[in-house]
């Protein structure tokens, strides 16, 4: 296998620090490669169907949920890995799309609904076959079994991050 950039910037390390053990550089350095290049080609697809990443898991995240397509702002906030104020950003631009509708519980006026609408339901619908045919290609340099054994490993890191 060829090296790469991680791979250089460890044995530069090693022969400027031998004494500092630089391993954990190969795993958390090609993790944030490997995001980074993840997030580009995923919005990619994602702009053919005029939508953004954190966008479409807003809506992918409602449309799972089952008809009515109705949840809460704070379980949708429970379901992302952003601020509130970043949810309440994608949730305007969203309103402002026609892909959702926002209105207050009646029983606590301090609860927002958000609710897929008919053009949300499509969208969503519409992108998800080809978003999802992009990672297949994206992970295409993996076998079934590799990918199983990547999946449980990022499992068992995140959840001792927490």
């Amino acid at each position: 296998m060829a090296d790469d950039a991680v791979d250089r910037i460890v044995q530069q390390w090693h022969t400027e620090r031998p004494e500092v053990d630089v391993s954990p550089m190969a795993v958390i350095g090609r993790i944030g490669r490997a995001a980074s290049v993840l997030d580009k080609r995923i919005q990619a697809v994602l702009s053919e169907f005029g939508l953004q990443s954190g966008e479409f898991d807003l809506i992918a995240t409602l449309r799972r949920a089952g008809a009515p397509y109705r949840l809460t702002v704070g379980q949708l906030l429970d379901s992302a890995m952003v601020t509130s104020g970043a949810v309440t950003h994608r949730l305007n631009r969203l309103t402002d799309k026609g892909l959702i509708e926002r209105e207050i519980d009646p029983s606590n006026r301090r609860v927002v609904i958000v609710q897929l609408t008919p053009a949300g339901v499509a969208a969503v619908d519409a992108a998800l076959p080809a978003h999802v045919a992009n990672e297949e290609t994206l992970l295409r340099s993996l076998n079934s079994d590799e990918r199983s054994q990547l999946a449980d490993l990022l499992k068992r890191l995140l959840l001792d991050l927490g």
